[in-house]
């Protein structure tokens, strides 16, 4: 998404909200925000935000969407995550709202961001814990578990499939069955490469993210305010100018023939109405060897707001069985 998105979402969901009132709201929610953050200094000299909630001896690290996103839409664990009985870290990858965002584009590569995940759980000290990804954050995780999982004591996939031709082709379907009107309209900017045009954003807000990514009618805060906070150029360059439009450097990505290399125990977790394909998800748990596999019939690809109860049984039952 773009900034005439995030004006969208801000105008439908926040109200207009007067300059100089919203930039005191950001310095104070910022300065909440690093109260009690760790910032990691990575090898190349910048820094990214981290922060622990709860003390209990569960520890998960959490890899947010995006990439260009930050971890705030996660807040929503912390309705789950007893404080006694977990530790979720939060992280805002390189680029995110809370860390540091360089206008160095070589930075925005799959195989450096994997190595951050690395440095980030060498400076935290984390050893047997679980790696928590969703979306982005879950591609992310599968690279970080095939070489590094060792460290782990389970993975949690949100929102995933196994390869970026299996998610064009189901994208592709899912916009097969939009109106015959819209498709025409978008297919119009595309061709003309107009993705930043403010009607084409309206459309694809209206018409596939109310659908697709989160069902919810008014969008959560935290939700509003991730999109808000949302830095384009990393996804831009990682994926490309939107969901139906994979341009950017992970494009060839296919870990299909991979998966069964992670072994810790793993959950596979999705909603009916995803942006990914359902039948990804299953197919993913019949290659990890030991994967148990979720799919929330309520839910899209933020099924952890629009089919909570369902989303979080499932998340505790795997924390449960897997401790």
């Amino acid at each position: 998404m773009n900034k005439y998105v995030f004006a969208l979402l801000c105008c439908l969901f926040l109200g207009t909200v007067h300059a100089g009132a919203e930039n005191k709201s950001e310095q104070e929610l910022k300065k909440a925000k690093f109260e009690g953050a760790q910032f990691v200094k990575l090898k190349n000299g910048y820094r990214v935000w981290t922060k622990r909630v709860g003390h209990g001896p569960i520890k998960i690290l959490t890899l947010h969407g995006g990439p260009g996103c930050s971890h705030e839409y996660l807040e929503c664990l912390e309705l789950f995550f007893p404080k006694d009985k977990f530790q979720i870290i939060y992280y805002d990858q390189l680029g995110s709202y809370y860390s540091d965002q360089p206008d160095d584009v070589s930075l925005w590569t799959l195989e450096r961001f994997c190595e951050e995940v690395e440095e980030v759980r060498v400076a935290l000290g984390l050893e047997d814990f679980y790696l928590f990804g969703q979306s982005w954050g879950s591609l992310l995780a599968i690279e970080y578990s095939l070489k590094y999982q060792q460290h782990l004591k389970g993975l949690i996939l949100s929102n995933i499939m196994g390869s970026l031709d299996s998610y064009v082709e189901y994208l592709n379907s899912l916009r097969a069955k939009l109106p015959q009107d819209v498709q025409n309209r978008m297919k119009a900017y595309e061709e003309k490469g107009d993705f930043l045009n403010p009607e084409y954003e309206k459309i694809m807000f209206e018409e596939v993210y109310t659908r697709h990514l989160c069902r919810l009618q008014p969008w959560p805060e935290p939700l509003v305010r991730t999109f808000a906070h949302m830095n384009p150029k990393p996804y831009q360059i990682i994926q490309g100018p939107n969901e139906f439009v994979i341009t950017g450097n992970i494009k060839n990505w296919n870990r299909w023939d991979d998966l069964h290399k992670i072994t810790v125990p793993t959950l596979v977790i999705c909603g009916r109405h995803d942006t990914m394909n359902p039948a990804d998800s299953i197919r993913m748990g019949t290659l990890l060897p030991n994967a148990t596999v979720k799919i929330c019939e309520n839910g899209s690809h933020l099924a952890m707001y629009d089919d909570q109860e369902n989303y979080f049984k499932a998340v505790l039952e795997f924390f449960t069985t897997h401790q």
